[in-house]
């Protein structure tokens, strides 16, 4: 598709979507950035420079269906609002962060999406552009909820794609591997919450092998011009990377039959 209409993007006071947002208005979209408090994409426009005509800030939480409103004219939904929790093990995972993770993740994205479709379907054409993460595609201890929040919606990406594709309208998931932002700087305060001996040498061994992530991701803006390119292109393909780290692992899943590669990657997070 052309650089052109109008664009909608959850979660874009930081991070990837802050940055999606940018690369959007700089490459011709009319960009809604939508978030929960206004008030942090005050700076939005300074950093656009000439382009700052074509972003309008909008608050917007995905789990309050109340503050949800796209423009009729919405062409582009970058779907990227998500919530991270402490990574405990599974056992000892409170049902509450279970239920906050899905709420904005899953269900948000889901409240968002559903009223998007309608609106695409009536011009015959769009883009609904889910960020999931790459550690779908990597057994990683710890992070059962937020790896089964993202994987719930590669799997809704997959039957949406299938539903809305005769309609015009493209559905793409993004797997961002080590991305430079607030959420990959912060991981190292508190990488893993084990109380449980049984655990702690996974746990240590699991900060051991992040660490040298920490620092050494991919800039957010060139992530950023990756997706926009992704959602720009035609193409079959449902599951994109926008890093190094992401393609790599994509470029496994697809080559390895599924569980054999997950058992050799399981194999690494043993002390």
């Amino acid at each position: 598709m052309r650089p052109e209409g109008i664009a909608v993007v959850t979660g874009s006071s930081r991070g990837i979507g802050r940055a999606v947002a940018i690369e959007l208005a700089r490459q011709g979209f009319d960009v809604v950035a939508t978030m929960r408090s206004p008030d942090d994409g005050r700076d939005l426009g300074e950093e656009l420079g000439p382009a700052a005509g074509r972003l309008t800030v909008q608050r917007m939480d995905v789990t309050e269906p109340a503050t949800i409103r796209l423009p009729e004219e919405v062409g582009v939904l970058v779907n990227n609002a998500a919530v991270e929790r402490p990574h405990t093990p599974f056992e000892s995972t409170p049902m509450s962060t279970w239920r906050e993770m899905f709420e904005t993740n899953v269900f948000g994205l889901i409240e968002v999406t559903r009223r998007a479709v309608p609106l695409m379907r009536a011009r015959g054409h769009g883009v609904i552009c889910n960020v999931t993460s790459s550690s779908l595609l990597a057994p990683v201890p710890f992070y059962g909820p937020y790896r089964a929040s993202k994987a719930a919606v590669s799997a809704l990406s997959e039957s949406l794609r299938t539903e809305l594709l005769p309609l015009g309208i493209r559905v793409i998931e993004i797997l961002p591997g080590a991305i430079e932002t607030d959420m990959l700087a912060h991981s190292e305060d508190s990488p893993v919450e084990v109380d449980h001996p049984a655990y702690r040498p996974m746990a240590e061994r699991f900060v051991e092998m992040r660490r040298p992530l920490i620092g050494h991701g991919t800039p957010a803006n060139a992530a950023a011009s990756a997706i926009v390119e992704t959602i720009c292109q035609q193409s079959d393909a449902i599951r994109h990377s926008c890093d190094p780290m992401g393609a790599a692992l994509l470029e496994a899943w697809r080559a390895n039959p599924g569980e054999r590669l997950m058992a050799s990657m399981s194999e690494g997070w043993m002390p």
